[in-house]
């Protein structure tokens, strides 16, 4: 499936129960996940049965590593459950390591809700470069460093991204995010952890991005994020006092079907 092309491999656990303990070993994600010599993707998403929920969501990066949350293949998997009947469009539920997330199709599109933004800072008190203008920090299910800058392609991503995702001032890394504005809203773009590369769009880093705007001043409860596969990522947020509740819209779509013979 891609989601604005980030991209992931699906496992219906549900449907295959006997696929979990193959699809969940950390090799299995290596080897799947790899550019050449497997399917390719930037993680493999894996639905399992669930008594809280319409199913539980289990996510991994392409390095095996098991991640709290993916914005993105949060919003593909809103699209296949619906798709296969575990679920309903008009709203369903999901566990993810990140807390119990809710979603629905509406208007065509996969859309999520996300748990409150956590410990955002408006200054991540990390040194800045030149063209750097601004740098924060927001947790949205996923640790976030989120930095204003005037033009994406000159950003340095392939030397700052290490960098900065490794930075000792963060216990957990984090993924690092560029964001610059264009005619009628932001682009970004994302160094991923896990990953350790760029990848071509970014849910969670979307809401940061949608997050610092808003602290900064720079936008108000909506943007809309051009990501560099061109799709466009909408986040909105809802207030609860000083508490930001955010809804994650965008693509989510199945490109092929498939049975690995071995790997």
């Amino acid at each position: 499936m891609s989601g604005s092309g980030n991209d992931f491999v699906f496992v219906d656990g549900i449907g295959h129960p006997a696929d979990v303990a193959v699809a969940t070993d950390s090799d299995f994600v290596r080897t799947v996940c790899a550019l050449h010599t497997g399917v390719g993707a930037d993680g493999v998403a894996v639905f399992r049965p669930s008594y809280a929920a319409d199913f539980a969501l289990t996510y991994f990066n392409r390095d095996g590593s098991e991640g709290e949350l993916c914005g993105n293949a949060s919003l593909c998997a809103v699209r296949l459950s619906t798709d296969l009947g575990i679920a309903r469009q008009s709203g369903l539920r999901f566990e993810t390591m990140a807390g119990l997330i809710h979603g629905r199709i509406r208007d065509g599109r996969p859309e999520v809700d996300l748990q409150p933004v956590q410990g955002l800072r408006t200054d991540a008190g990390i040194t800045r470069q030149d063209g750097e203008a601004a740098m924060g920090y927001a947790n949205t299910g996923v640790p976030h460093l989120v930095i204003r800058t005037g033009a994406l392609g000159e950003v340095p991503l392939e030397s700052r991204g290490p960098e900065l995702r490794q930075h000792r001032s963060l216990a957990a890394g984090a993924n690092v995010n560029w964001v610059a504005r264009r005619p009628g809203g932001w682009s970004m773009r994302t160094y991923e952890r896990g990953v350790e590369a760029e990848t071509l769009a970014c849910g969670t880093g979307a809401v940061a991005c949608a997050a610092l705007l808003r602290a900064w001043g720079e936008a108000g409860t909506a943007a809309a994020l051009e990501t560099r596969s061109g799709q466009v990522l909408e986040v909105r947020f809802r207030d609860d006092g000083d508490v930001w509740y955010p809804t994650l819209a965008g693509e989510g779509r199945v490109v092929f079907e498939g049975t690995l013979r071995e790997i």
